[in-house]
């Protein structure tokens, strides 16, 4: 299937691309100063879409960062699959930013067909490679995606490639073995993060990545670093700085939070949706044509 990028990008309504100058929430919504979002993987069969449509009817900020790989590029290449919640995610950040959130972008490794428009603005979303976010408290975070740091996505793509479809498997085993876990009445429960924490080689290659991120946030003389990537949540000062991965919307549903103060949070929305009341009935996004083409 031939993609066509620009098509893509084009089918979205971008016009509105002035913020208002005063944010306005939602009734009932939740607010934070900031909110960083990554690894949402729309495109993907496992992207759980419906998850995070629900997180951002009920949490607002002045700022929120999408830490990469929203878009999932390397799915969409293999055959075309954008059902209507995918695409209600992207409206959804274009209503946030015409009500006035800034909304920045840093594409990663699995939507770096955006990279080529780094320093444009689409419907008011900033798209740029890096960013140093200061934070209330007056410490300043390097805000990076993270692929740029993994040895193998950098020197061996083709391994990377590999290693996406085998997890692409495991999440649909998951999914199944989930569903019968939910008919028994257990909880959700992740074979990959299971794996994360248990197998050794594993439990290396996340450890090496923080560090290597770590030193990177040093170098650029901040106090910590905020990335995605490898779809692990945690929040820790292991490495002598600050530390901050926002996790994913595939398997953790998880993002990071910006208090007022300065202090943050990881939210872990599975285990909060539950403890909420129900928003009110929104109007439903234009459905994105089924005909549509996407990139190189």
């Amino acid at each position: 299937m031939v993609l066509q990028w620009n098509g893509f990008i084009n089918r979205f309504d971008w016009n509105n691309d002035a913020r208002s100058h005063a944010v306005t929430f939602e009734h009932g919504a939740i607010r934070f100063r900031t909110l960083f979002i990554s690894d949402v993987h729309l495109g993907a069969r496992g992207c759980q879409a419906d998850q995070l449509l629900d997180f951002l009817r009920y949490h607002e900020a002045d700022t929120i960062y999408l830490v990469g790989d929203i878009v999932d590029g390397w799915q969409l290449r293999s055959g075309w699959y954008w059902p209507q919640d995918h695409n209600d995610v992207v409206q959804k950040f274009l209503r946030k930013a015409r009500k006035g959130s800034r909304i920045v972008y840093l594409p990663g490794n699995h939507d770096e067909f955006l990279r080529d428009y780094y320093g444009t603005h689409f419907g008011g979303i900033e798209v740029v490679e890096t960013a140093i976010h200061e934070a209330a408290d007056g410490r300043r975070y390097l805000v990076v995606h993270g692929d740029a740091f993994d040895m193998v996505v950098k020197h061996a793509r083709w391994l990377a490639l590999l290693g996406d479809t085998a997890y692409d498997l495991a999440i649909l085993v998951n999914r199944y073995f989930n569903a019968i876990r939910r008919r028994l009445g257990f909880r959700y429960w992740s074979l990959s993060q299971w794996a994360k924490h248990k197998v050794k080689n594993a439990v290396n290659y996340i450890g090496a990545f923080e560090q290597t991120l770590a030193e990177e946030a040093r170098r650029h003389r901040v106090d910590g670093v905020i990335c995605g990537h490898i779809h692990h949540a945690v929040m820790h000062d292991e490495f002598g700085i600050r530390y901050m991965n926002c996790g994913d919307w595939v398997e953790s549903c998880t993002a990071l939070a910006e208090h007022d103060d300065g202090t943050f949070e990881i939210i872990r929305w599975i285990d909060r949706s539950a403890t909420l009341p129900p928003l009110p009935e929104e109007e439903p996004e234009l459905p994105l044509d089924e005909d549509t083409e996407i990139a190189a």
